[in-house]
């Protein structure tokens, strides 16, 4: 992944928290994924085929994603199945967003959602992995991105 396109990644996913909730986000230094990085309770999993393939994967706690939520749902409480589907639709948008950077190749699976702590999920990504802190709204997130 080149230096432009670890940029224009961190734009979409601005623009994306900025756009819903009219709170910007703030992306901290991107860096490689190391062993002992560690999920959020949320995961949403985005397989990447096409010219380029590999995966992408946004995962957040649940504080986040009851805040994130009443933006887009309205809504104060949910459930373990909607704050699963929740990650995996914002991991999808983000995903299908990133099309503009990578062109119309870049084809995205259906997300995965996976719960607490996963310690295989760099498996799924091509190294290098990429990890993007995201802080909105006083909570923190992490996009990665593993491509070839």
């Amino acid at each position: 992944m080149t230096e432009t396109e670890l940029k224009a990644t961190i734009k979409i996913v601005t623009e994306y928290f900025l756009n819903i909730t009219n709170i910007p986000a703030v992306m901290g230094l991107p860096y490689i994924k190391k062993d002992t990085d560690l999920a959020f309770a949320y995961t949403g999993l985005i397989g990447i085929s096409g010219a380029r393939r590999g995966g992408v994967y946004y995962t957040a706690g649940k504080e986040l994603l009851a805040d994130f939520a009443q933006f887009i749902l309205g809504e104060e409480t949910l459930d373990e199945d909607a704050l699963n589907d929740l990650v995996g639709e914002m991991t999808n948008t983000i995903a299908g967003n990133m099309r503009e950077v990578f062109g119309a190749t870049f084809l995205i699976s259906v997300p995965i959602v996976l719960r607490g702590q996963i310690d295989t999920i760099s498996m799924r990504l091509k190294p290098p992995v990429f990890i993007i802190p995201i802080n909105w709204n006083e909570h923190t997130s992490h996009l990665a991105i593993g491509l070839e």
